[in-house]
């Protein structure tokens, strides 16, 4: 029985490799001399450290500009709120991995309301959907693509 898994992840190398860049261009810019500000990343996290809101504002504007070189989705990105204490803001930027369990329900949920004639399973962080025709498991596919769920959704271990 053919199958396809839905998974969102992000290439952690690539994120690295942006974060290293937007460290060099703040590092260089004329807006920012002589500003303590820095990107730092962490353990599914990254940290920015500025002197002022603005500041914040213009280190999320140069990451979003890095990561699309690098095509990484910006989607796959969850900013929090700002910290401002005197002279530091900081702004933590989660980074998501996986499908949470209640998106995955959702999406359980309306390929059934769609009548075709695929079975969703919930595995862990990921999708597994499968049909008994390659046709419905790309109607399938088309049909998540076309929906807005707020994160990027790759498909992957297509079988058949």
């Amino acid at each position: 029985m053919p199958s396809f898994d839905v998974v969102s992840e992000v290439d952690l190398h690539e994120i690295t490799n942006a974060v290293d860049q937007a460290n060099r261009e703040v590092g260089t810019r004329f807006d920012f001399k002589g500003v303590d500000a820095s990107f730092e990343l962490g353990d599914g996290e990254i940290v920015l450290k500025g002197e002022s809101d603005f500041h914040l504002k213009q280190m999320m504007d140069i990451l979003h500009a890095k990561m699309a070189k690098r095509k990484v989705d910006i989607q796959s990105l969850d900013p929090q709120e700002p910290e401002l204490s005197g002279k530091v803001a900081r702004q933590r930027i989660l980074i998501r991995q996986g499908i949470e369990t209640d998106l995955a329900r959702r999406m359980v949920k309306e390929l059934k309301g769609t009548k075709m004639k695929v079975q969703a399973q919930i595995q862990g962080d990921q999708l597994r959907v499968s049909g008994k025709k390659r046709d419905d498991l790309q109607q399938a596919i088309a049909f998540l693509r076309e929906q807005k769920y707020g994160i990027p959704l790759q498909f992957t271990n297509f079988r058949d």
